[in-house]
């Protein structure tokens, strides 16, 4: 069995300008409802085809990025395999660039900050279904590609390490890499 976790295109909404926190949450939700730039590598295309199935978030990014890759019938596209909500404040005036916004919220949320986000705790807990999610899928198909988030795949990765699957200690994080995990009986 196999399992491909890998990353979707460049998101077509930048990140970029000064960003008043009140208005992070708006940032946000424009990011998630995005598609993608640009299309896929050859070398993606050629590690997502041989690959028998494809899943993916309902995020418009994963969705257009697994079409990309070759996958017009997508076997499953489901919430469990969103990226991490990015806690954020809803109020306030203090100003920033998108890009420190995104760096200092995520930095926060290692320490335990979760508002109007997902705690670290909640997202391990959710990478822990996903795993089995795509375990059952990989039994069933035996190689599954997931087109999934940077750091919901780093979550996934760790959880298939710790279920006897093998393969990197995380995931190429850039946009169209992979990771590639394979399933060793002990």
């Amino acid at each position: 069995m196999e399992i491909t976790l890998i990353r979707h295109g460049k998101p077509a909404f930048e990140l970029k300008g000064k960003v008043k926190s009140r208005d992070v949450c708006e940032m946000i939700r424009r990011y998630d409802s995005s598609g993608i730039a640009e299309p896929p590598p050859e070398q993606a295309k050629q590690r997502a085809s041989v690959c028998k199935v494809a899943v993916c978030s309902d995020f418009i990014r994963s969705l257009e990025s697994a079409k990309a890759l070759g996958f017009s019938d997508i076997l499953l596209s489901d919430p469990m395999f969103r990226e991490i909500a990015v806690p954020h404040f809803k109020t306030g005036s203090f100003a920033m660039s998108a890009n420190a916004w995104g760096a200092l919220l995520r930095y926060m949320s290692v320490f335990g900050f979760s508002q109007n986000g997902e705690s670290l705790s909640m997202a391990k807990k959710r990478a822990q279904v996903a795993a089995s999610a795509l375990i059952d899928i990989a039994h069933v198909h035996e190689s599954v590609l997931l087109v999934g988030h940077g750091f919901i795949n780093y979550f996934l990765a760790k959880e298939l390490l710790s279920r006897n699957w093998v393969g990197p200690s995380k995931p190429d994080g850039g946009y169209w890499e992979c990771g590639v995990y394979q399933y060793h009986a002990v």
